[in-house]
């Protein structure tokens, strides 16, 4: 078994015990959200990488989520959404800075030897593979975007 789904199990029950009612139901919806991957297609375990990537699936959600209903004024609901977010992020590795990622996307850059937006892919592509989870895709575009630009 997975350590990553055996520390959220480990996590859910504390917070069980803790009684706190907003962690208790985050972690519930993520357990949830790794048991349907285990069971799509042919039934497998799931790895800690594929645990980081729903990980990373959820928290997007949740932000897309919040920007929506801060739009239409909906502030409590966006704030249940960034609260779950924050819950999310605690099982994410440690996020890149913006200097730690403009570093990464020079490398890459050079990697590809791209000098134009038409190369923009080529990119994309060595960057999240070299971010590994520690950097969210639409920063890593936002950056790329700058670099090429």
């Amino acid at each position: 078994m997975s350590a990553l789904k055996d520390q959220i199990r480990a996590d859910l029950k504390e917070a069980m015990k803790a009684k706190e009612k907003d962690r208790t139901g985050t972690i519930r919806m993520l357990l949830a959200a790794i048991q349907t991957a285990e069971t799509e297609g042919s039934k497998h375990e799931v790895d800690d990488a594929e645990i980081q990537k729903i990980i990373a699936r959820e928290i997007k959600k949740r932000r897309e989520s919040a920007e929506i209903y801060t739009t239409n004024g909906r502030e409590d609901l966006a704030e249940t959404e960034l609260a779950e977010a924050k819950v999310l992020e605690a099982y994410q590795p440690k996020q890149l800075d913006d200097a730690e990622l403009a570093q990464l996307i020079d490398e890459a850059i050079a990697e590809t030897g791209a000098d134009s937006m038409a190369q923009m892919g080529q990119v994309m592509k060595a960057a999240t593979a070299k971010a590994e989870g520690r950097a969210d895709g639409k920063r890593i575009s936002e950056a790329v975007k700058s670099r090429l630009g």
